[in-house]
């Protein structure tokens, strides 16, 4: 059995493409003097809502935000139950915490790790206001079963698309599918700022109601009132937050987004790579994926098949590392976290699909700045291990 060289450096799991652009931006600011939401923030929200398709895009300061602001201006409030996956990172359900809600789990296709829209159909009752999809990985969830189902019983759809930038479905950019999409910027994103979000509507009434409640409910933007000639009256019309976005990081994300296209298309593939790589090993399942092209790619996740190798996940990640290979794994379902099993008394079996493919995933490199060398070190790491563990 050949075992493949290994590499001489870590590889990170996840690291941004930053260039002159992005440097040369974030100078301008900070020689302007202007650091907070300014005019960049007014033309990344112009950009990004034009490249999305959508009438308004709002800037906030992270995903969480976003998600926060959306299911708030749609009424989400005590009492009220929202729909959404254990399969996605806690800020999905806590956000619906906080509006004193409560999010209702349903389990996941075992083949895309998105929402079964039919565990969806059984899970609503008289007090369910929303919908919360998570385009897992990037791949859209089945928005037509969704979308119908929220007709039908006079829900809200609000789509958590943190991987999903630039996602499509079935031709349609993610971002105008339903009434209110929240984007992420975070640092291991598609596109990033370093920390940030947005909000796609073609509703105004949403758009305005967020644009009000992202900075303290106060009806005069800050840019607007400390420029020449701004009033310095203000009225708070709402007990609003602070999650606007500031000029610095917008300076950053209005490259990030003119490159978007090309990032893609160097995620795409590299996943067509590992695809190509990891056909006919033994024990490696690669993600099932209808539509390569309209998938956002922000993760390539593989499963480890327990009855075909002799080597659990856990092991199998450690190996990985070992041959300075970083990964990760892309959930904990979050009905085993302590905050809500305790609270719900959720067991691991409650939802038997996420939780058993929690237990075979490995999410792998992969990031635009990564090279042809990378992508074949981490097909090589991944085949020796699987080829050195066979049953």
């Amino acid at each position: 059995m050949k075992t493949r060289s290994l590499r001489s450096s870590f590889l990170p799991f996840a690291a941004p493409l930053l260039g002159d652009e992005e440097i040369q931006g974030v100078l301008e600011c900070l020689r302007s003097g202007w650091l907070t939401s300014g005019m960049k923030v007014k033309e990344f929200e112009a950009k990004f809502a034009e490249y999305v398709g959508t009438k308004h895009a709002i800037a906030v300061n992270s995903c969480t935000s976003a998600l926060h602001l959306a299911l708030e201006a749609v009424g989400v409030g005590p009492g009220d139950e929202v729909i959404t996956t254990p399969m996605t990172f806690t800020a999905t359900a806590a956000v619906v915490e906080h509006l004193r809600a409560r999010p209702v789990f349903v389990d996941v296709d075992p083949q895309t790790l998105n929402m079964d829209p039919a565990a969806i159909e059984r899970a609503v009752t008289p007090r369910t206001k929303a919908i919360l999809p998570v385009h897992f990985a990037g791949q859209p969830c089945d928005m037509d079963r969704i979308e119908e189902i929220a007709r039908r019983h006079g829900l809200v759809v609000v789509e958590d698309a943190a991987h999903a930038v630039p996602a499509r479905y079935k031709g349609r950019m993610v971002g105008t599918l339903s009434p209110l999409t929240c984007f992420s910027f975070y640092a291991t994103k598609n596109i990033t700022t370093g920390e940030g979000g947005m909000v796609t509507t073609n509703d105004d009434r949403y758009a305005e109601r967020i644009r009000l409640m992202s900075l303290h409910g106060m009806n005069r933007d800050a840019w607007k009132r400390y420029m020449q000639g701004g009033a310095w009256s203000y009225e708070i019309v709402a007990p609003g937050f602070k999650y606007n976005l500031t000029d610095v990081a917008a300076a950053i994300g209005l490259p990030q987004l003119a490159h978007c296209d090309e990032f893609h298309q160097r995620r795409l593939e590299i996943a067509r790579n590992y695809q190509l790589g990891f056909a006919g090993v033994r024990g490696i399942s690669t993600p099932d994926v209808a539509d390569p092209g309209s998938h956002a790619w922000h993760l390539y996740v593989i499963q480890v098949q327990p009855t075909q190798l002799s080597i659990t996940r856990d092991a199998f990640i450690e190996a990985l590392s070992a041959r300075n290979i970083g990964v990760s794994v892309h959930f904990i379902p979050l009905h085993v976290q302590p905050y809500y099993r305790d609270t719900y008394g959720y067991s691991p079996g409650d939802f038997p699909r996420a939780f058993e493919a929690f237990q075979r995933i490995i999410s792998l490199p992969l990031y635009a700045r990564m090279s042809d060398a990378d992508v074949q070190d981490v097909i090589d790491a991944v085949c020796d291990v699987a080829e050195q563990h066979q049953r």
